[in-house]
């Protein structure tokens, strides 16, 4: 006689084959389906970063054509900057909510739409609703919190890696769109082929998002990677903006908040605010030609790539908090020897060089460590706690980029902004190391 099937041995083995990687015809396991979406989230970030990689190019164009000065011009870059930090807590709430799929289109949409409509416009009023509001909202529903919300997702082993990977792709829309946009600029002498460009690279991804993305390994039938357990899908989590602002309210009365949320502020002041919006204009002023100072920045995202993943992998193994005053320090340096650096002439020489694959390892190395430490300490809130950290470091980055303009309109050079810069890095060093090395609990507190 045929014995009776055990309910609870069918119910163990489900569970073993879902969370085991699939398996070829011949045995062999194949790529579990978080690399996929993991890729299809990098191609997504290359893809919001082309906008990023135009601020630094447009500000001698648009100085010339219409004679607005760098500090509107810079204030413009400065509501970009901090609406793209600004969103990114909510975008991730919308995220549980409505989907990734669902908000990654519709922000790469809304990125479009504002950079394709500035080659009609000729107010300082209309830069700062495209450029400013529109184009800001977009990319920041697209900002490190998505990739957080992927990593922690689909990821349980090597998120340490994959946060590297996915914040090293901000830096390879750079690499690959500055070389090519600079180029239409100046051969063309006209920056609406730019803008026009980075539309269309926005709205070539939205295919890609909606046909290839997936909001949880539920949707497939998968554990996350790295998991010895199927974890079944969340329901959606209703009030998106009351659950942000209710986040940010209990990490506001820990420690650790402020002293991560004020060390990424200056990351941001001395990356996006500083370097990328301001040192395509500064080498231009010391004679350097600006295919030749925009291809520097494009190096800088090459070493940047390298960077983040090798922060991310020393994240796996390493004390986050150590890596810190580490990149903060030797890129507090750096800065203090950039006027310098400027002053020996427009010619792209070996110690310029050193500077930029220097500032390029160290771009956003300080992504994973960052990302590490909101995990640790917020536990299922992490990605919205790391939303408004990222929301100090565009907000510092804001800053700088409008400062920095004003800066070079009042001094007629950058020379105080690099040293400025130099000194807070020098300051984030201090603000991580006092942060506690051990957290004191997993979530964050009620």
């Amino acid at each position: 006689m045929r014995a009776q099937a055990d309910p609870t041995l069918d119910l163990v083995t489900q569970t073993s084959e879902a969370t085991a990687a699939p398996r070829t015809p011949a045995g062999r396991r194949r790529v579990h389906r978080a690399w996929f979406v993991a890729a299809v989230t990098f191609v997504t970030i290359v893809g919001a970063a082309a906008f990023r990689s135009l601020p630094g190019l447009l500000i001698d164009p648009l100085h010339e054509e219409f004679g607005w000065s760098r500090g509107t011009i810079g204030a413009a870059v400065s509501v970009n900057l901090a609406l793209y930090g600004l969103t990114a807590p909510f975008a991730a709430a919308l995220m549980d909510r409505f989907g990734i799929r669902r908000v990654v289109a519709v922000a790469l949409t809304v990125v479009a739409l504002g950079s394709g409509l500035t080659v009609w416009m000729t107010e300082p009023w209309q830069l700062m609703l495209c450029w400013g509001l529109l184009v800001g909202l977009g990319s920041g529903s697209m900002a490190l919190a998505f990739a957080a919300t992927v990593t922690g997702r689909w990821f349980t082993a090597r998120r340490g890696l994959v946060s590297g990977i996915l914040t090293a792709a901000s830096a390879s829309g750079q690499l690959v769109f500055l070389p090519l946009l600079s180029w239409m600029i100046e051969s063309g002498h006209d920056w609406r082929p730019a803008a026009v460009t980075v539309a269309a690279a926005a709205l070539a991804v939205v295919p890609f998002v909606w046909l290839l993305l997936r909001d949880h390994p539920a949707d497939v039938g998968l554990a996350p990677y790295g998991a010895s357990e199927f974890v079944p899908k969340p329901p959606p989590v209703t009030g998106a903006a009351r659950r942000t602002l209710g986040v940010l309210a209990r990490a506001a009365r820990t420690g650790p908040f402020w002293l991560l949320a004020g060390s990424f502020a200056i990351c941001g002041a001395s990356t996006n605010g500083l370097i990328q919006t301001h040192f395509v204009p500064a080498a231009h002023d010391h004679g350097m030609p600006v295919t030749a100072a925009a291809s520097l920045l494009a190096v800088i995202g090459v070493f940047d790539v390298a960077g983040t993943i090798a922060s991310g992998w020393f994240t796996d193994r390493f004390e986050p908090r150590r890596l810190l005053a580490v990149y903060y320090a030797l890129r507090g340096t750096s800065l203090l020897f950039l006027p310098m650096l400027l002053n020996l002439g427009p010619e792209v020489h070996p110690p310029m060089v050193f500077f930029i694959v220097f500032y390029g390892l160290d771009w956003v190395a300080t992504v994973p460590p960052t990302l590490a430490l909101c995990r640790d300490r917020y536990g299922d809130d992490s990605a919205i706690v790391f939303g408004w950290v990222l929301a100090s470091h565009q907000i510092g980055a804001a800053l700088v980029a409008w400062l920095g303009g004003v800066a070079r309109d009042v001094f007629g050079s950058y020379d105080m902004v690099w040293y400025a810069s130099g000194a807070l890095c020098a300051a984030a060093t201090l603000m991580v190391l006092v942060i506690r090395r051990r957290p004191a609990a997993l979530t964050v507190p009620a």
